[in-house]
């Protein structure tokens, strides 16, 4: 086998890495969960990862969310003001611990 086949083979697939905006982790881009801003609809909740506009992630857990609904970090990542309707409703898609 050549030596160009065998790097090919041995080579693993590259996982994304992204950074929770609380507690500033680094972790698999499927791992984390992205709140997107849209011209349309606001701050939503992008489950697909791949809505158009601005993310940030979120990981899964709670105390991280809490910092993020209740501080102006979401506000900052976002170049927005989350208003208190869509923090309620991203409140309600917080995971559980």
């Amino acid at each position: 086998m050549k030596e160009q086949q065998r790097k090919h083979i041995l080579q693993r697939k590259h996982i994304p890495q992204r950074t929770c905006v609380a507690c500033r982790r680094k972790l698999d881009k499927r791992r984390l969960t992205r709140v997107v801003r849209t011209a349309e609809e606001g701050v939503v909740i992008d489950p697909s990862g791949k809505r158009n506009g601005r993310g940030a992630y979120l990981c899964d857990e709670g105390s991280c969310w809490d910092k993020a609904l209740a501080s102006r970090l979401l506000d900052k990542a976002l170049l927005t003001e989350v208003s208190g309707v869509e923090k309620a409703r991203l409140a309600f898609c917080k995971p559980s611990d």
